[in-house]
């Protein structure tokens, strides 16, 4: 089981990437999140599998059909990010 948390960039805000992102995380059997920041970034917390976390970092990196995305980081994942994640949710 692995874990991955993303900071997305570019046009990644209003354009459905929380949406598909949430379509494509469950395809993948993932747990976890999709959240808006305020500085018009998107984070993705995954748990799953290192075969579907790696499909949806490449996913990630192109987005939803409407989204730019122009940079994806990846950040260390603390255990208590992963406190009971059930589901792929989009958080508000």
């Amino acid at each position: 089981m692995e874990s991955i948390k993303l900071t997305v960039y570019g046009t990644v805000q209003g354009v459905g990437f929380r949406y598909h992102t949430q379509i494509e995380a469950t395809k993948l059997g993932l747990n976890g999140y999709v959240k808006n920041l305020p500085d018009g970034t998107v984070e993705i917390l995954a748990m799953g599998n290192s075969e579907a976390i790696a499909a949806l970092k490449q996913w990630a990196a192109q987005g939803s059909p409407a989204a730019q995305v122009t940079q994806v980081v990846q950040h260390q994942v603390l255990p208590a990010d992963l406190a009971e994640l059930s589901g792929f949710t989009i958080k508000r």
